[in-house]
């Protein structure tokens, strides 16, 4: 578990009940703000709020981002696997990460989980399965997705970082063991340590070293007081749900300066 890395913030823009203008102007005062990651999410359909209201696909709208910032990071928290070719998934995130690197590293970060949102399955004619029939088309999926970044040419500017999110102890955190650098959970602070030594047995089976793993976890309607406690069992990347087309700045503002403190930046 990677504690030595700098506290870093993560904007999730909601794709929902917006203008795809609204999205692309949060995203540019974003950046400018300083936020360290932009998300988005990979969903068909809103997920609160009018569940036919606007809304707008997930993989699209990174390649515009790509091409639009200079600095962020970015990704989807997270992609469903399900929905497309994972060898196919190897290569959208291959080319984003070329449109994103403007002359240096690329900045794409490929956020992933086994899906759940059954409506999505349904209106776009995926077969919705099991929860755990889910999870080992994921395995699968990341399988050849990692296989596919060693052949594709171009290949991609830079090894890219995974993030899976979830926190099954069975399937979910043994795919965390086996690939990921950053796991991404809503697990509450006092949890962490269990759930980290599940990771960590995990990743002596698999063989695989896990010290520089990065824990993320979510800021959404949670005070400074619980961020507080979640960086202390070693949360290092928070992220902030951000629903328009009224964005909260202030909210992230004050979220920066709270990254900041943590930093020794002030």
């Amino acid at each position: 578990m990677l504690t030595d890395t700098p506290v870093r913030l993560g904007v999730q823009l909601q794709p929902q009940h917006v203008q795809y203008a609204d999205i692309r102007d949060a995203v540019r005062r974003l950046e400018d703000m300083g936020v360290d990651i932009l998300f988005n999410w990979d969903h068909f359909f809103p997920l609160s709020g009018d569940p036919d209201g606007l809304h707008f696909e997930s993989w699209s709208m990174l390649g515009a981002w790509a091409e639009q910032t200079e600095r962020v990071e970015f990704g989807a928290l997270v992609n469903c696997n399900s929905y497309r070719n994972p060898d196919l998934q190897a290569d959208m995130a291959r080319t984003i990460d070329h449109i994103s690197a403007k002359g240096g590293e690329g900045r794409f970060i490929f956020g992933t989980g086994a899906g759940w949102f059954e409506k999505d399955y349904d209106a776009y004619g995926y077969e919705f399965g099991t929860p755990g029939t889910r999870l080992n088309d994921l395995a699968d999926g990341l399988a050849r997705i990692t296989a596919r970044w060693e052949v594709l040419n171009p290949a991609p500017t830079r090894r890219i970082p995974i993030m899976i999110g979830g926190s099954g102890e069975q399937k979910t955190l043994r795919l965390v063991a086996r690939h990921a650098d950053y796991w991404h959970s809503f697990v509450p602070a006092e949890q962490l340590p269990h759930k980290l030594s599940v990771i960590e047995k995990w990743a002596e089976k698999e063989g695989r070293d896990t010290s520089n793993l990065v824990l993320s976890n979510e800021l959404h309607r949670r005070g400074q007081d619980i961020a507080d406690g979640l960086f202390d069992a070693g949360v290092r990347l928070f992220t902030l749900g951000f629903g328009g087309p009224d964005y909260d700045y202030d909210l992230v503002r004050s979220w920066l300066r709270w990254r900041d403190a943590k930093n020794g930046t002030v």
